[in-house]
């Protein structure tokens, strides 16, 4: 094997990102190390690049970055014990401490001291990348490497259908990014018995459409509160699924849920968001929930599950692969104006 591989480096502050040669990881005693086969790419590689005010205060330059991917063990360290060379794997993304509580007391997933891959520390936008043992998913053989490689973020969605209870529910999912979109998919799998789906890129409402919801609104044409309340006979959805983290979305969430239902929150708005605490929230009476992740590890198993089971087909959701060195094209897709791709993916 060649001591270098191909990766896309953040190599300082600003938009952008180079092609490099960088030096092939050699993982330490815990860590393992993967050949990409396919990686994709997330919202938050998105704002990597683009260079925006989150990015600017969190990411620290040089880095590979990329965090959603899959690939092959070619390596293991000398105290690996459960993964062998040969193995297909993907990664939870968030790496634990395992020492604070949260860890300790079965919430590794919001671990204190948690890092994040691509975003702490080199990630997956490489021909190799390595992770700790504890962050590796096996995944069956037969699963495609692409379909395999969007578990990460198909995850986020299981963990936020699931926390939310919306079997036997009317259930309103605002937002049409990759991950809105499986939530729509899940929340049908999981058996809610009235499913609105709102976003604004026509692009994406159309592959929301292949998921069969019982109404799709474009809110750039109608307003979400007035279709719903029409929809629902004036009493509103019994869950919001807040996906998409605009504030516009939020208030429109809270204004669609009925008294005494369930606002489920897992977009990340850009800045401060004021909410009206009493009207909004108190007065209604709504339980809150906020997902942050993936349970680890209960959320991976429900995927494999899912995944397994056919319940949900995520390959309409994958629109474009590139080749690795490509990434502008593929960046330059998803910060159009009107986006006209899904999740986009990257081979090494």
């Amino acid at each position: 094997m060649t001591t270098t591989m191909k990766a896309i480096q953040k190599t300082q502050p600003g938009p952008g990102v180079k092609l490099i040669d960088a030096p092939i990881p050699t993982p330490t005693s815990h860590q393992v190390l993967v050949k990409v086969k396919i990686t994709s790419i997330c919202g938050t590689d998105v704002h990597i690049y683009n260079w925006d005010k989150w990015a600017a205060n969190r990411i620290r330059p040089p880095m590979i970055f990329g965090h959603e991917f899959s690939g092959e063990v070619v390596e293991i360290g000398s105290q690996v014990e459960h993964i062998a060379v040969g193995d297909h794997v993907s990664a939870e993304t968030h790496i634990p401490c395992g020492g604070c509580f949260q860890c300790r007391t079965g919430q590794m997933h919001i671990c204190k001291d948690v890092e994040i891959l691509g975003v702490d520390r080199d990630g997956c936008f490489a021909e190799y990348v390595a992770i700790p043992e504890i962050c590796c998913i096996k995944n069956d053989k037969s699963l495609p490497w692409d379909v395999a490689s969007v578990q990460e973020p198909f995850g986020n969605a299981v963990f936020t259908v699931s926390e939310s209870a919306v079997a036997g529910k009317s259930v309103a999912v605002f937002g049409d990014g990759p991950i809105g979109i499986f939530a729509v998919a899940i929340a049908r799998a999981y058996g809610a018995t009235k499913l609105i789906a709102c976003g604004m890129q026509p692009f994406r409402l159309e592959l929301i459409k292949k998921y069969q919801p019982d109404h799709v609104i474009d809110v750039t044409k109608a307003d979400p509160r007035e279709a719903i309340k029409e929809i629902t006979k004036g009493e509103g959805v019994d869950v919001v699924l807040e996906m998409s983290g605009a504030e516009r979305a939020m208030h429109d969430g809270f204004a669609a849920l009925k008294r005494g239902g369930t606002f489920t929150a897992f977009g990340i708005p850009s800045g401060p968001v004021q909410i009206e605490i009493a009207e909004e929230m108190i007065f209604k009476g709504l339980k809150l929930l906020a997902i942050n992740g993936r349970r680890m590890f209960e959320t991976w198993y429900e995927v494999a599950n899912l995944l397994g089971s056919g319940l949900v087909d995520v390959r309409p959701v994958i629109t474009h692969e590139f080749p690795l060195a490509k990434i502008d094209d593929a960046m330059a897709m998803l910060n159009a104006k009107e986006i006209k791709a899904g999740k986009i993916v990257l081979k090494p």
